[in-house]
């Protein structure tokens, strides 16, 4: 085989690798577009209930699911309608409400109505006998812009466009002190450390707010929001920061009275040390 010949395999063999390696990129791509999907319909709807917030509504994003600590809720809102778990979908196709039955196409979609009331029931749990009732769930469609409708169920199926109109369509039920008091339990049961080595969703997903104006805004909240694209900044209460001083002090320099003690320790054990000596090595001759 010549000089030629074998450039010329050499230039084959090479062309073959390429078109592997672009054959493996295009079946990977396929499974990488729903996870990006998710995430921009995540975002849509992150974004449209960010418009309620100047209106009174508070807003948990990913928010731990009770029960189930590896599970989440994409939304939790609290606000003076009460308080709306959204469950957020971006399904493609024919989607519609006929009859009471969430329908995708030709296929009528109940596990995704019972997902949504599972959350509903997950929350409702958690907060106080009087506010049972105020829990209600709700599915955004975040790809079907203009659906509204209502399941058998009870349970609201919107669009994007009608999302913020169906929350705010709902009676007024909570004053300002009591949402602020309930956010600020579901602040505390939905993001705390479930089970050794979970930690519930603190920090994950731009957009958890509180709402900017009013006496509400200094409530005892677990985080706000800095920006439309920055991550939410953890606040903590006065008892947390308190912890937490201790917890710094313990583990940098102590203070007076942890001086003070390490002192008076160290005085006794040098005072015991001194008598066993005595006693040891002076009091049995001490007659003789």
């Amino acid at each position: 085989m010549g000089a030629g010949d074998g450039a010329a395999e050499q230039a084959r063999l090479a062309a073959e690798r390429v078109a592997r390696l672009k054959r493996r990129l295009d079946e990977a791509e396929p499974s990488a577009k729903p996870w990006d999907a998710v995430a921009v319909s995540d975002k849509v709807v992150a974004d449209k209930l960010g418009e309620l917030v100047p209106r009174g509504w508070y807003v948990l994003h990913d928010a731990h699911w009770p029960g189930r600590p590896k599970a989440s809720l994409d939304h939790v809102l609290v606000g003076p309608g009460g308080v709306v778990v959204v469950d957020s979908k971006n399904w493609t196709g024919e989607v519609r409400v006929a009859s009471g039955v969430l329908w995708q196409g030709r296929y009528a979609r109940t596990q995704a109505v019972e997902g949504a009331l599972a959350q509903c029931a997950a929350v409702t749990s958690v907060v106080a006998p009087q506010h049972r009732k105020l829990v209600r769930p709700l599915i955004c469609m975040s790809a079907q812009p203009d659906l509204f409708g209502v399941t058998n169920s009870d349970v609201a199926v919107a669009g994007p466009h009608r999302l913020v109109g169906a929350i705010e369509a709902l009676p007024r039920v909570l004053d300002r002190q009591a949402v602020a008091g309930l956010y600020a339990h579901l602040g505390q049961v939905l993001t705390h450390e479930q089970e050794p080595g979970i930690t519930a969703f603190r920090n994950v997903r731009p957009g958890t707010v509180v709402p900017p104006t009013g006496p509400t805004a200094n409530a005892g909240s677990s985080a706000r929001r800095t920006g439309s694209s920055s991550r939410p900044v953890v606040r903590r209460d006065l008892s947390t920061a308190a912890a937490g001083e201790g917890h710094s002090r313990a583990g940098g320099s102590p203070g007076p009275k942890a001086r003070q003690h390490g002192t008076g320790g160290a005085g006794r054990l040098a005072l015991f040390a001194a008598f066993v000596i005595f006693a040891m090595y002076v009091l049995p001759y001490w007659g003789q």
